[in-house]
């Protein structure tokens, strides 16, 4: 596998139209054969289209891991059914939240989830049920936002370049290895600027050349 750079609908954000684990791709059903193919030739699962609520943002509603996906209860049920046909063995589950751009609002691995501290402790419980993993409230350089702002994957993690000394020390502590970054030329929405798992990393097109590097490095590609 390996790091690309690409677009999706001609946006440099592919991290708000697609997510991958190391199980699984899931992409908007929108994305174009090509936009496919290099997701499936990076990332190594021919990725899933999906639609939520009308919407191609599946990187910013959708939350998933190797062992559960989550999603707004606002998507059709229909998506929910062949989701769980196309995934045997995944749980699939909605979860009503007023937080519901999930993905921008949880960083989650499959042993590990940051969450928006403003989760309440119910939905705290849904989130580590369904996905498998201990979910620890957390702001991340000032961001709530942890899954915009911050790309996770099993062998690493990417955090935005505010993230403070504790916080990395903390992090380190519970991931191992860590870097900070920007992407597309200097934005810190980094989780929305990428589609990552431990297998590579597709980012998006204006993504410089010291960011692939850093980039790289938290990920341990």
């Amino acid at each position: 596998m390996g790091m690309a750079k690409a677009t999706i609908g001609n946006n440099s954000y592919i991290g708000a139209f697609g997510l991958a684990t190391d199980s699984f791709v899931l992409v908007t059903d929108s994305a174009t054969n090509t936009e496919r193919r290099i997701l499936e030739e990076n990332l190594g699962h021919e990725p899933i289209g999906l639609k939520v609520d009308g919407s191609g943002l599946v990187g910013v509603y959708v939350v998933a891991n190797a062992s559960g996906i989550l999603l707004p209860e606002t998507v059709d049920d229909s998506w929910v059914r062949k989701l769980r046909t196309l995934l045997p063995g995944i749980e699939v589950e909605m979860m009503r939240t007023s937080l519901n751009a999930l993905k921008n609002n949880i960083l989650t691995n499959d042993k590990i989830a940051f969450v928006n501290h403003e989760y309440s402790d119910k939905e705290i419980a849904i989130i580590e049920d369904v996905l498998g993993v201990e979910a620890i409230k957390m702001r991340i350089g000032s961001y709530d936002t942890v899954g915009a702002n911050n790309i996770i994957t099993n062998n690493g993690i990417v955090l935005n370049n505010s993230a403070t000394d504790d916080e990395i020390e903390y992090i380190k502590k519970r991931i191992g290895s860590v870097s900070q970054s920007t992407a597309n030329m200097g934005s810190s929405s980094i989780g929305l600027c990428a589609i990552a798992n431990s297998s590579g990393a597709v980012v998006g097109s204006q993504t410089t050349g010291f960011e692939l590097v850093r980039i790289s490095e938290g990920l341990g590609l």
